[in-house]
């Protein structure tokens, strides 16, 4: 399954010491905007972090989930192209 995803904003973070290298939010088919998507730095490497929130247990739970491999596949690929500078972002 393929949806059209464009970056719509990147936020870079220029700070080496930290795990957090950007923000993303993206448009879905363009009539969907999902805020938040981070680009982290792991120990595996650069990977997309989906939006999430601190709930009353101080877990981490996320607030918007991919439900096919295929889509957060595509998702991380077109983020991580526009956070490498592959695409102009307006």
């Amino acid at each position: 399954m393929s949806i059209d995803i464009k970056v719509n904003r990147i936020y870079r973070i220029n700070d080496e010491e930290k795990n957090l290298k950007a923000f993303a939010d993206i448009e879905i088919n363009g009539s969907f905007l999902v805020k938040g998507i981070r680009v982290v730095r792991g120990k595996s490497g650069i990977f997309v972090g989906m939006p999430r929130e601190k709930s009353k247990d101080n877990k981490w739970y996320e607030t918007v989930r991919t439900l096919t491999p295929e889509v957060k596949e595509q998702l991380a690929a077109v983020v991580l192209s526009a956070y490498q500078g592959d695409e102009v972002i307006s």
